[in-house]
């Protein structure tokens, strides 16, 4: 069995479990470096700052990879000092421009726990590798694809909740879902044999998405930096603030959720710039 499993209790008397997920942080060594005008140390510590007054009974944090835009050490190091102010948790997996090797070196020095199967009472959480090398879009390997049989064939009556750095279905935007989840047809064939609630989040795609395909719930979320504008064709920037994402997990397997972002006009991007 490939599962890794840690137990995930939850604070509330309901026995809901509190979920908070960070993205796409985007984080270089120098603090003052900037994504497309965004300096994305300063987006990402306003945004740990908000996080904070907004974070009381938070069970655990999922931080769905691009973590570092540069790949260095010591952007993952700058992402370990911020998550080490909030109380909770938190799990990680990388995205299309995380270095694996070093993340996982860096995280794991500062004690961040890579378990990628979190078990509650009535819930399961997968954080599934979705990172293809050398390419922007993303691919499972049947390694992942199989945590998730085990998962299914384990925990039959638990509902569980995917976190995976690809979007696995189209959010409407062309250019953006050409790098999407390449083999999302797999997982969805495994999440179907799954007769609990089966719910996927994602990061990747900088902006907020909520939809229901053949009974899965698909969420994505915004960046700690740059948004991407939704349903562009081309690329395109968006003015929305730079956020997270709360979920709540209830028992009896609904979801609720809610996307905090910082005030309007928060870390405004380069509208010039002509691509990512």
């Amino acid at each position: 069995m490939t599962l890794s499993t840690l137990p995930l209790g939850t604070q509330a008397a309901s026995g809901t479990i509190e979920l908070s997920q960070i993205t796409d942080t985007h984080l270089f060594a120098d603090t003052e470096g900037d994504l497309l005008g965004v300096p994305t140390w300063h987006s990402c510590r306003a945004v740990v700052n908000a996080m904070k007054e907004e974070l009381a009974g938070c069970d655990a944090i999922l931080a769905t990879g691009d973590l570092s835009q540069d790949q260095s050490p010591a952007s993952y190091r700058h992402f370990v000092s911020m998550m080490a102010e909030l109380t909770p948790p938190v799990f990680w997996l990388p995205g299309n421009h995380d270095e694996a090797p070093v993340m996982q070196a860096e995280l794991d020095g500062a004690g961040i726990h890579q378990a990628k199967h979190l078990l509650g009472e009535h819930w399961q959480v997968l954080l599934l590798d979705s990172q293809a090398q050398g390419e922007t879009c993303g691919r499972l390997s049947e390694q992942q694809l199989v945590m998730v049989d085990e998962a299914v064939v384990a925990y039959p009556h638990h509902h569980l909740l995917v976190a995976v750095h690809h979007q696995a279905v189209p959010v409407g935007c062309a250019w953006l879902d050409q790098h999407n989840l390449r083999n999302a047809d797999e997982l969805a064939v495994r999440l179907n044999q799954h007769n609990a609630t089966r719910v996927v989040l994602c990061g990747h795609v900088h902006q907020g998405f909520d939809e229901v395909q053949n009974g899965i719930r698909y969420l994505a979320s915004p960046s700690t930096c740059i948004q991407f504008k939704p349903l562009s064709d081309d690329f395109a920037l968006d003015h929305t603030a730079p956020g997270w994402r709360q979920l709540s997990l209830h028992p009896d397997g609904r979801l609720s959720t809610r996307v905090w972002r910082l005030p309007p006009d928060a870390f405004v991007p380069d509208f010039s710039a002509r691509g990512y």
